[in-house]
């Protein structure tokens, strides 16, 4: 029986995650986090970490970016695993995740989805055979209550098909303001906000007389919420380093 610590566990993801552990036999919930008071759950909750007396396996965090050194603290005092899904970490703060994950077992991933990883390799393999002669357009759309824009998800495929092109290429979020052609070096992302739109990224490829479109649809926050718990119990006993959703696909 794997113990976890769910920060955030007041909040949308949290309330899927708490659901989805309650029908698992291989693992349970034993206290909280949230800056809100929590009520009907089957744990204590703390408004602080560090308060927290139950001893745990790993925590799984769909939180701010804000609780991330609070996280990794406790995590060195406790020796203890982390499922970091929170988006929206800036660069030094991805850069603290990967410092820390030198002595901690760290899972860090912006998208918590089987499906949206694979789209991922997908667009990695186009990207290699299509080159430069194909333009790369990224849309992601989103519920009206997401605050960071664009996704971390559009901004994970981004990352890695700008890794097939050795870095070269460049991200362009806005171009109203912008009088000249598109660079051919450009990533272009796309943002949209409404409505209870779960998570839908496309990537587009348009080349000469030909586009070519991937695309994913996520019809249910539990499907990430089973990623993030499946992460959790797999990295138990696991050593420290910084692990994603390619170690357990």
């Amino acid at each position: 029986m794997i113990n976890i610590i769910l920060y955030g566990c007041g909040g949308k993801m949290g309330r899927t995650i708490q659901a989805l552990v309650n029908e698992r036999q291989d693992c349970q919930i034993v206290a909280g986090v949230d800056v809100n008071v929590c009520e009907n759950t089957d744990f204590p909750v703390y408004h602080e970490i560090a308060s927290i007396a139950e001893s745990a396996d790993a925590i799984i965090d769909f939180s701010h970016p804000s609780s991330l050194p609070f996280i990794l603290d406790y995590c060195k005092t406790r020796n203890i695993a982390a499922v970091l899904c929170t988006t929206g970490y800036s660069d030094e703060q991805v850069a603290e995740i990967q410092k820390a994950a030198a002595t901690l077992p760290l899972f860090y991933s912006r998208n918590m989805s089987l499906g949206i990883n694979l789209l991922i390799e997908l667009a990695k393999k186009a990207e290699l055979i299509l080159g430069d002669d194909f333009d790369v357009e990224i849309i992601e759309k989103h519920h009206n209550q997401k605050i960071d824009a664009p996704s971390g998800t559009a901004l994970m495929i981004a990352d890695a098909i700008n890794d097939t092109r050795n870095n070269e290429m460049k991200y362009t979020y806005d171009r109203h303001s912008r009088r000249m052609k598109r660079d051919k070096s450009e990533i272009g992302l796309h943002a949209i906000r409404g409505g209870t739109i779960v998570g839908e990224h496309e990537v587009i490829f348009a080349g000469r007389h030909e586009t070519l479109s991937l695309s994913h649809s996520a019809q249910s926050k539990e499907l990430f919420a089973s990623g993030a718990v499946n992460a959790a119990i797999f990295m138990n006993h696991k050593p420290a380093g910084l692990y994603d959703m390619s170690d357990l696909v």
